[in-house]
């Protein structure tokens, strides 16, 4: 993917380790196969953004359809901005990325019959560490946004899947 320009809207490519570049519309598509190849398995699809500090701030946002009990699929964005050094408004941001991502999402599965499968928003918080004083104001803003919200030690969509491809 291009740095992006700051500024500019970004285009809302992923990226998967199994199909390479894909719109949001064809993630959407493998999704809906991944499922459809096994029907009578239990799914959910998990959002989690997480981010890495240095000259700029890369944030990537993962997608993980997980067919409960036997692995999954992921697929992820890297969105460059300008550098964010205060931690609080840096997990804000994720928070917020997180959502988009996950109304977007969504918005799509409802379209397509897909309503009932369920959303979880993984947080980069947790109660040890420097996060411990805002887990409260992000779990609320994502679970007022009428999601589940899952923290450390369990967010491994924010702190294992999108954590392994921001730096």
């Amino acid at each position: 993917m291009e740095p992006a320009q700051y500024g500019k809207p970004q285009k809302q490519e992923f990226f998967s380790p199994t199909f390479g570049n894909l719109s949001f519309e064809e993630v959407f598509g493998k999704l809906v196969e991944y499922i459809e190849e096994d029907a009578h398995y239990r799914y959910s699809i998990i959002i989690g953004t997480d981010s890495f500090l240095a000259a700029e701030t890369l944030f990537i946002s993962a997608i993980i359809i997980h067919r409960i009990g036997q692995g999954g699929r992921y697929f992820y964005k890297k969105i460059r901005h300008r550098k964010i050094e205060n931690l609080r408004q840096r997990i804000f941001y994720e928070t917020s990325l997180s959502l988009e991502t996950a109304a977007m999402l969504k918005a799509k599965l409802s379209e397509n019959g897909f309503a009932k499968l369920p959303v979880e928003i993984h947080l980069d918080v947790g109660e040890n560490g420097d996060t411990k004083d805002i887990i409260r104001e992000v779990v609320g803003m994502v679970t007022g946004s009428g999601y589940a919200a899952v923290t450390k030690p369990n967010a491994y969509g924010a702190s294992k899947v999108a954590d392994r491809h921001s730096k």
